[in-house]
C-alpha cells in the first residue's frame, strides 16, 4: 500500500488544489511513483477520466490538472464522490465516475455514510499502483456540526490513518486566528492527525512573519512546515472552485474582448482560459446584475450544469436582450455545451432530469432544437473543424441530444461524426466539445476570423510549465522531503 499525506485548509479557496499540484510535480521528479486523491469533491467544472471497467467516467477538474502533475493518466478513483450543484440546495451526486441520483443538501448528509464505503475502495484500488498518494481535503476540517458524517476531511484521514498538513491562506487575512482557531474547536482525535501547518499566498518579506509562525505554535504545539509564496503561475492552472469568477469579473484594454456571462450554475469555465492567456484577449467574466458590455466583440455562453434553470436567469438578468443587441450590432457568439443549447429555439426535459420545468423557449440565434436524455455522454475526444481547417481536441460531458436545419453546418467533427452547429451569417456557432480553445490550431483560426492574432502557444505545454514553476517554488520555499517523509 502507498504511503500518504493530506493537505486540508482552514477554509475553501485555501490553495490546496495548487499545492497538491505542486507537491505531486515535485514527487514525481524524484523518480515517486505517485497520485492524488480528493476522497469529495463539489465542482460543475468536471473531467474526463479512466473507469475501472474500461469506460470513461468523470473526476473533478483539480483531480485532472493533479494526475498531470503526477504524470499519469486520470481516473476515476482519484476522486470518487463528486457533486455537481443543480440548485441552491440540491446537487447530481456522481459515484465512481458515473451518476448516482440527484440529493438535496439535508438528504446528501444522510447518504454520506454509505458514501464512504465508496471512498475507500477507491482509496484502495488508487493505493496498490502508488508509492504515495496526496489527498486534498475540502473546505475545512473545522466544520465540526458535520463531522459526524464527514468523508472529505477528518472522517477520511482517521479511516485512513492519514497524517495531515492544514494550510492557512494569508492574503485573506486572520490567518493566526483560523490556524489556531482551528486547533480549538477539533476533537482530540482529529487534532492528533495534524503533523504540521503551512502558510500560503504570501506577499513580501517572508521575514516578517516569523514571529507569526512562533504564535501559531505556541497556540497549537503544531510545527510549521514553512511559508509559501503568492504563486503568479498559478493563474495558468484550470480553476474548478466558482469562488474565483468574483475576482476575474474585471476589464482591461486590449484588442478583442470576449464577454462571458456567469450563470449561476455555470459549468467548467476554464474553457475560457486559453482565451484568457491569449496577449491580445481579454475575457471579461460578467456577473448577475451586470450588462453584457456594448464593447465586447465576442460573447462565449459557457457550460451549465442546469440549462433550462439558467436560461431562465439569462433572461431575468437581461442577458437576453444585451445579447440580441450585440448580434445586430454584428457581434459573434459561441456556446459550449449547455451555452450551445441555449442558443436553439427549444431545450425539452421530458424526464424532469433538472428537476424544473420539462420545455424552455430558447434564445432563438440557432435553429437548432434539444432534448434533454438521462443518459450522459462522457469521454475524451477530437477531430477537426471544416469551417476553419483545424484540429480540434478536447472531451464531452453532456445530457442531451440536438438537432435541426443549422446542424448541416457543423462546427466541427468528432470521430467522424458532425458535432455543433453555425448560424446562415457565421457568427454564431456552438458545439458539446469541451476545450475547443485548447486546441491551437483552432484558436489561432477563430482569432484569426476576428481580426486578432493568436494561437502562439500551446496551452498544455503552458500548464505544464506552469506546474513545474510552481513546484521549483516549492522545493525554495518549503523543505519538500522534510513533507513529503511525513507520510505514512
Amino acid at each position: 500500500m502507498a504511503k500518504a499525506i493530506m493537505l486540508q485548509g482552514t477554509g475553501s479557496d485555501v490553495g490546496k488544489t495548487v499545492l497538491v499540484a505542486g507537491l505531486c510535480r515535485a514527487a514525481m521528479r524524484r523518480g515517486i511513483r505517485v497520485a492524488p486523491f480528493k476522497p469529495q469533491n463539489m465542482s460543475n467544472n468536471a473531467a474526463v477520466a479512466a473507469h475501472p471497467d474500461g469506460g470513461s467516467g468523470e473526476i473533478g477538474r483539480a483531480q485532472w490538472l493533479q494526475a498531470l502533475a503526477c504524470g499519469i493518466r486520470p481516473t476515476v478513483d482519484m476522486n470518487p464522490v463528486l457533486l455537481k450543484p443543480q440548485s441552491d440546495i440540491g446537487a447530481q451526486v456522481v459515484v465512481h465516475g458515473r451518476v448516482a441520483g440527484e440529493a438535496g443538501a439535508r438528504d446528501y448528509q444522510e447518504l454520506k455514510g454509505r458514501l464512504l464505503g465508496a471512498v475507500m475502495e477507491s482509496w484502495t484500488r488508487l493505493s496498490a499502483g502508488a508509492d504515495l498518494i496526496v489527498v486534498e481535503g475540502a473546505g475545512s476540517p473545522a466544520e465540526i456540526n458535520l463531522r459526524d458524517r464527514d468523508i472529505a476531511n477528518m472522517g477520511f484521514a482517521t479511516k485512513a490513518d492519514v497524517p495531515v498538513v492544514l494550510v492557512g491562506d494569508i492574503d485573506r487575512g486572520g490567518v493566526i486566528a483560523a490556524i489556531a482557531g482551528t486547533h480549538l474547536i477539533l476533537p482530540e482525535a482529529d487534532r492528533h492527525m495534524i503533523a504540521g501547518f503551512l502558510i500560503n499566498k504570501f506577499r513580501g518579506d517572508l521575514s516578517l512573519f516569523d514571529d507569526g509562525l512562533a504564535a501559531i505554535t505556541r497556540f497549537t504545539g503544531w510545527r510549521s512546515f514553512g511559508v509559501v509564496p503568492w504563486l503568479r503561475e498559478a493563474a495558468l492552472l484550470p480553476s474548478e472552485d466558482s469562488v474565483v469568477l468574483d475576482r476575474l469579473a474585471r476589464a482591461g484594454e486590449k484588442a478583442l474582448k470576449v464577454a462571458v456571462p456567469m450563470l449561476p450554475r455555470i459549468a467548467n469555465f476554464d474553457d475560457l482560459d486559453p482565451l484568457k492567456a491569449e496577449p491580445e484577449v481579454e475575457v471579461v467574466f460578467v456577473p448577475p446584475g451586470s450588462r453584457l458590455p456594448s464593447d465586447a466583440s465576442l460573447v462565449v455562453i459557457p457550460g451549465s450544469k442546469a440549462t433550462i434553470a439558467d436560461l431562465a436567469s439569462f433572461r431575468a438578468l437581461g442577458w437576453a436582450n444585451d445579447l440580441a443587441a450585440h448580434v445586430a450590432r454584428g457581434g459573434h457568439v459561441v456556446g459550449l455545451c449547455g451555452g450551445y443549447q441555449m442558443l436553439g429555439r427549444r431545450v425539452a426535459d421530458p424526464h424532469r432530469i433538472e428537476g424544473g420545468e420539462e420545455r424552455a423557449e430558447g434564445l432563438g440565434l440557432l435553429d437548432i432544437e434539444t432534448v434533454l436524455e438521462p443518459e450522459k455522454t462522457v469521454g475524451e475526444a477530437g477531430g477537426f473543424s471544416i469551417a476553419f481547417n483545424a484540429a480540434v481536441h478536447g472531451y464531452e460531458i453532456h445530457l442531451g441530444r440536438t438537432g435541426g436545419p443549422d446542424c448541416a453546418r457543423p462546427l466541427v467533427e468528432i470521430g467522424g461524426k458532425p458535432d455543433g452547429a453555425i448560424s446562415d451569417t457565421g457568427r454564431i456557432m456552438g458545439t458539446y466539445l469541451h476545450g475547443l480553445f485548447g486546441s491551437t490550431e483552432f484558436r489561432r483560426a477563430f482569432l484569426g476570423k476576428l481580426g486578432v492574432e493568436g494561437g502562439v502557444f500551446h496551452h498544455r505545454r503552458k500548464v505544464e510549465e506552469a506546474l513545474d514553476a510552481i513546484a521549483d517554488h516549492l522545493e525554495r520555499s518549503l523543505d519538500v522531503d522534510d513533507l513529503l517523509a511525513t507520510a505514512r
